[in-house]
């Protein structure tokens, strides 16, 4: 997929002694976006923006992929020589063990020669990559960080490199005393490794001010030579990634309160010890009425978080979630001195986890794939727990028009204000955040209007996430899959059903909560035994949900609480209640 950026300029750094102007040039194709503002003088607003951008740059820049040797060919070449070599070396071990040790002995003097003829290149190759790393970083940057400007706030937003972490800096008005015009939208800025540098100079002293410079809208030819154009080629997975961190936003969650000194504390850990074999999960331990326990493995180090509380309705029995990926976190080191509160919403063992550290008027969201090595793309199919409720043309528009007018808002006001029963604005909503025009935003538990891309996403091609999602429609096609019974408990709802293949029959159940989520379920095949709900829903439960999904419609809202399991806990707003996958 190819993104086309048309900039006129480039963002620019005025510095000075007494003040700091940056002036991030936007992206000319899309519709007009303008912020000026001048970053407040009597309070900590310039520390905490410098310390929130760091955060996102390091997101920008981060690639943990491990890659290692390529040893196919190896070894497949000793797989054939290698009992012949065994043969020959037992019949001239003696004289194979004295040739050894004469070419050890020669073989370190020809290396104490060879360091000692190429140690000027070994200098002359160091300054290269030094100037490298200096004045070519730009090409590092995958895409370039997309900007919203909101009437109560301005959002930056990155993923990573290697596509398993986001980042999004939320900074609201009152950052700012404002200074000029301001035109809401989406759009991309022009970012510079060098910029990073400039964050680092911000100081209070400073009158610092942040400008998204709409000159390039008035030019009226594309002919001046300050236009520069830019095109990337973008892999699916990682426009896909991006639409499903929006999606996993929305599924219900455990939600944990901590102090910072608790992600301190996690912190100074992870720095102090390095692992050197698995496992390599931080695990949560929570039990009702007490503080959440977190224990680093394989050391077994338990941090107790005593100021800690669950957000939400409390739980009833203990609970353990185990999540991985957690060196990511250091990327929030920088944010503990300055902040007031830090959220952790837990999707489940294995899956997903949102770190929400507030800084005052500034939030910063951390979203960590399961795994490092598990990039978005492949962490899950989130967007498939949503329900599937088809709502018309007319009502997705109509919700969009809502949430344009409004730019940010709960899918309780935009029901309000539509007049649309509140589960087709859910569903229209789902649709748009699954589209890439929409996002959910955790810290205030609203939805905002955010366009990914200049152009509506193709799709045709994203529809499709998964084989899973295709052979589900498949079966259905073909008259494989049958719908049993559907029953509720309280605000539970069980749906059983059996998919025949061949000489194969696979029972697949699904349990739904009050919102028809996807919250647990069960079926034979071997891609459920292998990753449970981690990777999203199996092709027999997902056939199951679109043959269901008529009968889901015409039942009445549930008005009861939902029975204490042993598994999950009432749930509440999207996002902040504390039920896991």
């Amino acid at each position: 997929m190819q993104f086309r950026y048309k900039y006129y300029g480039s963002t620019t750094v005025d510095d000075t002694s007494a003040s700091q102007a940056f002036s991030f040039a936007p992206d000319t194709l899309r519709p007009p976006v303008a912020f000026d503002g001048l970053l407040r003088r009597d309070s900590h607003a310039h520390l905490a923006f410098r310390e929130a951008l760091s955060a996102l740059h390091s997101v920008v820049v981060s690639d943990l992929r491990y890659r290692g040797r390529d040893k196919s060919a190896y070894r497949a070449w000793l797989a054939e020589n290698e009992q012949s070599m065994l043969a020959r070396f037992m019949a001239q071990a003696v004289d194979l063990k004295q040739r050894s040790e004469e070419i050890n002995t020669e073989l370190r003097s020809l290396r104490q020669r060879k360091i000692k003829l190429l140690e000027p290149f070994y200098k002359a190759q160091s300054a290269y990559f030094s100037w490298l790393f200096w004045n070519n970083r730009d090409a590092w940057f995958v895409l370039d960080p997309v900007i919203t400007v909101h009437p109560e706030r301005v959002l930056f937003e990155a993923f990573s490199q290697d596509e398993s972490t986001y980042c999004a800096v939320s900074v609201r008005h009152d950052v700012f005393d404002r200074t000029g015009e301001m035109a809401c939208g989406t759009t991309n800025i022009d970012y510079s490794a060098s910029l990073y540098d400039e964050f680092q100079k911000i100081r209070d002293y400073k009158a610092t001010r942040l400008q998204v410079d709409p000159a390039g809208f008035t030019v009226a030819t594309g002919d001046d030579p300050a236009f520069r154009e830019e095109k990337i080629d973008l892999p699916d997975s990682w426009v896909r990634g991006f639409l499903q961190v929006s999606s996993a936003m929305t599924l219900p969650a455990t939600v944990v309160e901590l102090h910072p000194m608790d992600l301190h504390n996690l912190c100074a850990v992870l720095r102090q010890h390095k692992e050197r074999a698995g496992p390599r999960s931080l695990r949560f331990e929570l039990a009702p009425n007490g503080p959440a326990r977190m224990v680093l493995e394989p050391w077994n180090i338990e941090l107790t978080a005593r100021r800690s509380a669950i957000v939400g309705a409390p739980l009833t029995e203990p609970r353990t979630i185990r999540v991985w990926g957690r060196r990511r976190l250091l990327t929030l080191e920088r944010l503990i001195a300055l902040a007031t509160r830090v959220r952790v919403h837990l999707l489940g063992t294995g899956m997903p986890s949102f770190w929400v550290v507030d800084i005052g008027d500034i939030t910063v969201t951390l979203g960590l794939s399961g795994w490092t090595a598990n990039d978005w793309s492949d962490a899950g199919r989130f967007d498939l727990l949503q329900p599937r409720h088809e709502v018309s043309d007319a009502t997705k528009l109509s919700v969009a028009g809502a949430l344009q007018c409004d730019w940010i808002a709960s899918s309780a006001e935009l029901a309000t204000r539509t007049g649309l029963p509140k589960a087709d604005v859910d569903a229209a909503l789902g649709l748009w955040v699954q589209a890439g025009r929409a996002v959910f935003d955790l810290p205030t538990n609203r939805y905002a209007w955010r366009e990914l891309a200049r152009e509506p996403l193709p799709m045709e091609t994203l529809r499709f996430a998964s084989p899973e999602e295709a052979a589900a429609l498949t079966l259905i096609h073909d008259r494989r899959a049958k719908l049993g019974d559907i029953m509720s408990h309280g605000a539970r709802i069980v749906v059983d059903g059996e998919v025949k293949l061949k000489d194969q029959l696979f029972t697949p159940r699904l349990i739904l909560n009050a919102d028809q989520q996807l919250v647990d379920g069960s079926c034979q095949c071997n891609f459920f035994r292998q990753n449970r709900l981690r990777r999203g829903p199996c092709a027999h439960m997902l056939a199951l949900r679109q043959l269901a999904q008529p009968r889901l419609a015409e039942l009445p809202p549930a008005t009861s609480p939902p029975p204490v399991t042993s598994a999950t806990t009432a749930p509440a707003t999207p996002g902040t209640n504390t039920e896991a996958a």
